[in-house]
């Protein structure tokens, strides 16, 4: 059987949702404040966490946003708020998917089991000490520091979230090689891509703007037509 924590402050949406999947052989561990929350999730250790956005004490985009450098299962915003600019937050924060409480319960179900699936076939990705050794890397004027996660630019410091400082490091390891979206989130989150999550993407663009490459015509994250993205190590001789 597999294990959810279910963050949801509305009593009957929480318990009409785990009566429901419990049915279905997924126990479901209701908790109602998005402040207690990870303490829990990290108690617990779950197959899987199932968020509402508006929630007391710490919204769900925030408890996405906290939770995902401190664990690697899938993250899913289950949510009444049916807006584009929503869906992507949540995907920037690391959100392994977005559903509507409108959704019907039987595709709800076949989602979740999605995501439970691909995670029990997904390697455990390593811990961030072996993968990333204190050894700083140096690109022209570009450094990364992962000792202190730092990014220098220049004379300039880059400002990055834990996320987008991990895709950077991931990239720039495999300076040369192209990276698909599956091999990133694969490394980065131990997921498999479904051909629909556009976090990947928007961490992109994210990263050209702050380390000043061209959003129009990219040359130091390039874009390989139909197989990913590559780290140009020789792109970096200016910080312009």
């Amino acid at each position: 059987m597999s294990k959810i924590v279910f963050v949801e402050d509305d009593p009957e949406v929480g318990s009409l949702i785990a009566a429901y999947l419990g049915k279905h052989d997924i126990e479901v561990l209701l908790e109602t404040r998005g402040d207690r929350a990870i303490d829990v999730i990290l108690a617990q250790q779950p197959d899987l966490v199932l968020l509402d956005i508006m929630l007391p004490g710490k919204d769900g985009m925030s408890l996405c946003r906290d939770l995902r450098p401190q664990w690697q299962g899938p993250i899913v915003l289950l949510t009444s708020l049916d807006s584009d600019m929503n869906h992507i937050l949540a995907l920037e924060m690391g959100a392994s998917d977005y559903i509507l409480k409108t959704t019907p319960p039987a595709v709800l179900l076949a989602r979740l089991r999605l995501h439970l699936r691909q995670h029990q076939l997904s390697p455990a990705p390593e811990p961030t000490a072996s993968r990333s050794p204190h050894k700083a890397l140096h690109f022209g004027t570009l450094c990364i520091d992962p000792l202190n996660r730092q990014v220098r630019l220049g004379e300039r410091t880059v400002m990055l979230s834990t996320a987008d400082f991990d895709l950077l490091w991931e990239l720039a390891t495999h300076a040369g090689n192209i990276m698909d979206r599956d091999a990133l989130l694969k490394n980065l989150r131990g997921v498999s891509y479904d051909g629909l999550d556009r976090s990947v993407d928007v961490a992109i663009s994210r990263l050209r703007k702050k380390l000043n490459d061209s959003a129009t015509e990219p040359y130091r994250i390039k874009t390989v037509r139909n197989k990913g993205y590559l780290f140009a190590p020789h792109a970096w001789e200016t910080a312009d």
